[in-house]
């Protein structure tokens, strides 16, 4: 029998057919893009997990340089951009000190040292001082000292802090220290754009965001300088410990029992032996020293600024094991040192200046005799808050995988105060976003 099939017919098989070889194409797209989805998103895990290994790495890296520096001074032999780790790559983020309200073309490379700033918790950061800190209030100044405070609260304070709870969630005053720098974010007052400043992304840099008005956060003046927040001038881990640089426990000169083992300091260095006893003999007389600046004072002509470095390690007027919150006149920005008393915001700027021009000299806490007019009057106010050493640092270092992906940035606050460097504080900022500027994305960039 002749079976015909219908012109009809053919073209409906045909039309099937087509149908069906496109969806399979469609089926077959379909999979072959979630497939390089899939590539995409394990080349983003793995270069993600790159970037935390490389951080990790940095991280030993920076405590192996400390471990091997001189103690209580940075280390100047840090590489802190661009290091490779495998096929990730990472930046330690540091501060330029007297730069901040200028124009960087990129941030600031290397340790953060935290005796550059004030610590909250020291006792003899007051109210009058806060009060001179920039963008701090009168009233935030008193919710600081009240919330550190072991005493009742104030009232005030109280409900304000009443206010703010929830149902779920109620707080009052802590009346004990800071435990971080974050902590200030519960004391009444206090709030993000005071915190924060300008800075967004907490990298003491301009970045291009925080410099267009408002047209992306934060909010700003638009006005070419970076205005940084609270979070800038602030610590809670600053320390020293009252050893010399061999761990022997430093000699007070401001007990007349020492004055024996003062003279014996003395005499290492180039003093004539008649002057000796007359030094020794002033850090108790008429009263007894309350710094060592004072001490360098009242020898002024007797005592010369290098014999003094050279005694500075072993000498303190404290009997603590530590001095809590002294501020490194060395590293410590202008807007810091306007808020110790006795430089203040008169003398700070000349203090920066005369710092700059002598990098050389700035060894010791002496030079600060030349670079401001110190007196029998202010040097009481002065001396108790200042120091030559530091020993806490903070790295903040971010990272990148293979091909410019994965960023990671972790902020890591390393203790030296008790010998080998210990890890104290560890903070994950990657959520606050890029902070490397526009030169290292440039870098980034011309590896994909």
């Amino acid at each position: 029998m002749n079976l015909r099939v219908s012109k009809s017919e053919n073209g409906s098989v045909l039309i099937i057919v087509l149908w069906v070889a496109i969806g399979l194409v469609s089926i077959a797209l379909y999979f072959g893009h979630a497939m390089s989805s899939e590539l995409q998103a394990s080349a983003n895990t793995v270069a993600a997990t790159e970037a935390d290994m490389a951080i990790e790495g940095a991280a030993r890296y920076v405590s192996n340089i400390l471990a091997n520096a001189q103690p209580g001074y940075m280390p100047d032999n840090l590489h802190c951009t661009n290091i490779a780790v495998g096929n990730a790559h990472f930046w330690i983020i540091g501060r330029a000190t007297n730069e901040l309200l200028t124009t960087l073309q990129e941030p600031a490379w290397g340790l953060v040292d935290e005796a550059s700033k004030i610590n909250i918790n020291a006792t003899n950061i007051t109210y009058n001082v806060l009060t001179n800190v920039p963008n701090l209030t009168s009233d935030m100044a008193d919710a600081i000292v009240d919330w550190r405070s072991t005493t009742s609260s104030n009232a005030s304070f109280s409900a304000s802090y009443s206010m703010q709870s929830t149902t779920t969630s109620s707080y009052t005053s802590k009346h004990a220290p800071f435990n971080t720098v974050d902590e200030l974010r519960l004391v009444a007052g206090m709030d993000l754009a005071t915190m924060y400043g300008e800075d967004a992304n907490l990298n003491g840099f301009l970045d291009p965001n925080e410099d267009d008005a408002d047209s992306l956060p934060p909010t700003d003046n638009h006005d070419g300088h970076l205005d940084p927040g609270l979070l800038e001038y602030f610590t809670v881990y600053s320390r020293e410990p009252n050893t010399d640089t061999n761990g022997q426990a430093r000699v007070n000169i401001a007990t007349p029992a020492s004055r024996t083992q003062l003279q014996t300091l003395l005499q290492q260095q180039s003093i004539p032996q008649g002057a000796i006893s007359q030094i020794a003999r002033n850090a108790t007389t008429p009263t007894p020293v309350t710094s060592l600046l004072e001490f360098f004072i009242r020898n002024n002509g007797r005592l010369s600024e290098l014999d003094f470095a050279a005694i500075e390690p072993s000498i303190t007027t404290s009997s603590s094991n530590f001095v809590y919150g002294l501020i490194n006149i060395n590293t410590a920005s202008e807007q810091v040192l306007a808020c110790i008393p006795g430089i203040g915001s008169n003398n700070a700027p000349a203090v920066v200046s005369y710092r700059d021009a002598n990098p050389n000299r700035i060894g010791s806490i002496a030079w600060l005799t030349e670079a401001m007019q110190i007196t029998t009057q202010n040097v009481r106010q002065i001396g108790p808050y200042i120091t030559s050493r530091s020993y806490q640092f903070t790295a903040d270092i971010a990272a990148v995988g293979a091909f410019g992906r994965g960023y990671r940035r972790v902020k890591f606050v390393f203790d030296t105060s008790e010998g080998l460097p210990k890890i104290i504080y560890r903070q994950d900022l990657t959520h606050l976003g890029w902070a490397l500027g526009p030169q290292a994305r440039e870098e980034v960039a011309s590896t994909l």
